[in-house]
Order: structure tokens, then sequence, then C-alpha cells
């Protein structure tokens, strides 16, 4: 188990745990989970960490079809910028490897920001804490257990 899982599990939420083979050369994680577990890429997101104005870390979750919109997200953070996080600020801050962060059990809990795309969605898929190991649940299930808010954040990728 993952301590994202354990969250959901702990919280009593209505969740399922998808495991498949992950292959170290894939060039995007987010895209391999959508392709192997045959799920359209708008449901699958992926979750990652910015700093917001150089000072405060905070997470964003888009589908893995979209690249996450630094203007959006500074603007849904009440933030003047944002930029992608250094990645071992982002795996001290969260306790997960790149590739394999959730937006479910961080070590330290960052404001968090869902695209408001999941919505539209009965369930959405995110990372369960590891390369290879998703999880499902409602959209407001996951708002719940991060403490999230939904906002525009994705721009498509081009």
């Amino acid at each position: 188990m993952t301590p994202g899982i354990n969250v959901a599990k702990k919280a009593r939420i209505t969740h399922t745990a998808h495991e498949y083979a992950h292959d170290p050369a894939s060039e995007s994680y987010g895209l391999e989970a959508a392709e192997k577990l045959g799920i359209a890429e708008e449901r699958v997101f992926k979750t990652l960490v910015v700093s917001l104005d150089g000072h405060e870390l905070a997470v964003g979750v888009v589908p893995v079809s979209s690249m996450l919109s630094m203007k959006q997200t500074a603007k849904a953070a009440g933030a003047k910028k944002a930029a992608m996080a250094a990645p071992a600020e982002a795996e001290r801050a969260t306790g997960y490897l790149l590739g394999g962060v959730s937006p479910l059990g961080q070590k330290k809990r960052l404001r968090t920001f869902i695209d408001d795309s999941a919505a539209n969605f009965p369930t959405v898929f995110v990372s369960a804490g590891r390369r290879g190991l998703e999880i499902e649940l409602s959209p407001h299930d996951l708002k719940t257990l991060t403490g999230a808010s939904f906002a525009g954040i994705a721009q498509r990728a081009e």
C-alpha cells in the first residue's frame, strides 16, 4: 500500500487501485497509464508541483492530455507567478518520486488545485504514489481528501 491509497482507505471513500507494468523507457507516465489501462486521456490526471512567487509550493492536477497553465495556476492561488518546482524540492515536500507523485498522502500537505474538467467525470484516475499504480475515485472525493479547489488550470498541449 502507498500513503495515497491509505488516505482513501482511512477516509472510507469508494476507490479502486489499478496496477500496470510500468515501462522505464516511457517518456510520459500519465499517457502510459491511460494507454495501458485503456482509459481516455481526459480522465487520467497528472500531479505537478509548482512554486508560487518563489516561496510556496502548491499542486496542480490536470489531465495528462493537457499542460499546466502557470498563469491560470498563479491566478487560482492568488499569486503573481507560478513555475515548476525543482524536482528535488517536489520529491522532498511530497515524499514521492517524480512520475509517481500522488495528490493524496503527501508528506507535507500542499495547497492543491484540480482542473475543473475533472468534475465532468464520475471518476478520475490519479497516481496512487508510485509509477505503475493509479487510484480511481470520484473527483469530489479527491477534492475533499486533498482540501483542493477546482479551477481552470489546464491548457491543451500543442
